[in-house]
């Protein structure tokens, strides 16, 4: 046994547990050189009545060390100080007395990347027109964990193990039934693959279906995301403009005369960003043109819930006998963006495809969510709280609308839409960039039209968001994007 004695007494009011102290000082002992490697260790029962502790908290402590490298244990000898010690100060490669750092810039070149889909810069007490974004605080937070607690619970050796990248049965059985009932698809489980929300659902689809070189047709104005992803894969996007019936065919046609088109990229329900909706007879043509020429058509559907005048029309997905319509839908809108829920709707063929492209991307979602998610369709959870929402947003919708009527009269125009979480309003006479900075400085934070604008170029218009903000904060909000317009400041001076 080496002279190695106790020199350190317990504090046990400090805090920290009685076996990390025990390590600790041996450690320190070891660090100093007192202890030196192939030292042997008191035994567990001799260090524990010196120290007045349980043996079983100098075995804790031993085992601390074992496992950092500091001591090793052999049967029927005890405990030795190791002789491959840990590096008992880290060693510093860094110049002038610092520690290592990682290098400012990287050894080898780099791609170029798209720019980053960020959150909005919203400061601190302003209120954002979000374009897109649902109210998560309407979301049935504890209805989703209820039925998460209870399908962990159930089923916890299937739904903690791996899955098919198609995603759990249960939700694409319940996607499938949703939408034969609601939106005329008359898809089984095979047709519905699950994503992390629509913009993987759109990426994937890009992966499947473009080759570099393709082009893809775009609305113009449009949503920025997917035409990322489709460049992404190598594609040349290219736009084609939107009127009050939606997309141009005609100019479509034109198009695809003179150019490679594989797919066209389409919000026919309510267009992102204008809201409007495609009309029967340019949704008749739009298919036949895919149909013909052999053209992809992407139908992202991101709102379809949301309609509150009349009957929503259905989707082209529902009327495409040719297998020309990938259908991509998604639950973030109804539930809650963070719960990343989408789906793609299409051919079996096109489903495997998607599928064995993102087993090399996700391997697969979050298998215990989307059984929660299945499980409430099927008991009508979910559509019970997306009629209460839809009355919510509608209340909301003619709110803003009121609201800009009273505030701003003849300085904007605008068409209340039958549907969709926003309203796209025109400025007359105004620099509408301008007011968009002016309003920030008061507290409203605005989206202009060059957001959605291939070119970038400015158009007077501003894509106003009511789902996110409460009626109050509507009228709020408003209040501050009159006070920052040119004629209310002429007024006041």
């Amino acid at each position: 046994m080496a002279r190695w004695e106790v020199s350190f007494a317990l504090e046990r009011r400090a805090g920290v547990p009685l076996f990390q102290q025990i390590a600790r000082a041996i450690t320190a002992d070891i660090r100093r050189g007192r202890l030196r490697p192939g030292d042997a260790l008191p035994g567990t029962r001799t260090l524990a009545r010196a120290l007045g502790v349980q043996r079983l908290t100098v075995v804790a402590a031993f085992d601390d060390l074992v496992a950092e490298g500091w001591i090793v244990t052999e049967r029927a000898r005890g405990a030795f100080v190791s002789t491959d010690l840990p590096d008992p100060a880290p060693r510093r490669f860094a110049s002038g007395g610092r520690s290592a750092a990682v290098a400012e810039r990287p050894g080898f070149d780099l791609l170029p990347a798209p720019a980053p889909e960020l959150p909005y810069d919203v400061p601190p007490g302003a209120l954002l027109f979000a374009p897109s974004r649902p109210d998560v605080r309407l979301a049935p937070a504890a209805l989703i964990g209820r039925a998460f607690r209870r399908a962990i619970a159930r089923r916890p050796g299937a739904l903690l193990a791996y899955g098919s990248p198609e995603g759990h049965p249960r939700l694409r059985e319940a996607v499938a039934r949703m939408l034969a009932s609601t939106r005329g698809i008359a898809a089984g489980a095979a047709n519905v693959c699950v994503t992390r929300g629509s913009q993987m659902a759109v990426s994937l689809l890009a992966r499947a279906l473009l080759r570099p070189g393709d082009v893809v047709a775009v609305e113009q104005l449009g949503y920025r995301s997917a035409w990322e992803s489709f460049r992404l894969a190598g594609a040349r996007v290219v736009g084609v403009p939107v009127d009050a019936d939606g997309l141009r065919v005609d100019v479509l046609e034109r198009l695809i005369a003179t150019q490679p088109v594989r797919a066209v990229y389409v919000t026919p329900h309510h267009q992102f960003p204008t809201t409007v909706t495609m009309t029967a007879g340019r949704r008749l043509k739009l298919l036949e043109l895919a149909r013909v020429h052999r053209i992809a058509i992407i139908e992202d559907d991101y709102d379809y819930e949301f309609h509150y005048d009349g009957r929503p029309v259905l989707p082209l997905a529902s009327a495409d006998p040719a297998g020309v319509v990938a259908y991509v839908g998604t639950f973030s809108k109804v539930l809650a963006p963070a719960l990343r829920l989408g789906y793609v709707v299409g051919t079996a063929p096109l489903i495997g495809r998607i599928a064995a492209h993102r087993s090399h991307v996700d391997i697969q979602g979050d298998r215990v969510l989307e059984y929660a998610v299945g499980e409430l369709l099927d008991e009508g959870e979910i559509q019970r709280h997306i009629r209460r929402v839809r009355r919510e947003y509608r209340a909301r919708r003619d709110a803003l609308a009121s609201a800009l009527v009273d505030r701003l009269g003849d300085r904007v125009t605008f068409t209340v839409p039958a549907g969709g979480i926003a309203l796209w309003v025109g400025a007359r006479s105004l620099d509408v960039e301008a007011w968009a900075a002016a309003a920030r400085s008061r507290g409203a934070v605005v989206i202009t039209a060059a957001s959605f604008a291939l070119d970038g170029r400015p158009r007077p218009y501003l894509r106003l968001g009511f789902a996110s903000l409460d009626v109050t904060e509507l009228h709020e909000g408003v209040r501050r994007l009159a006070a920052a317009s040119p004629a209310e400041n002429r007024a006041r001076s």
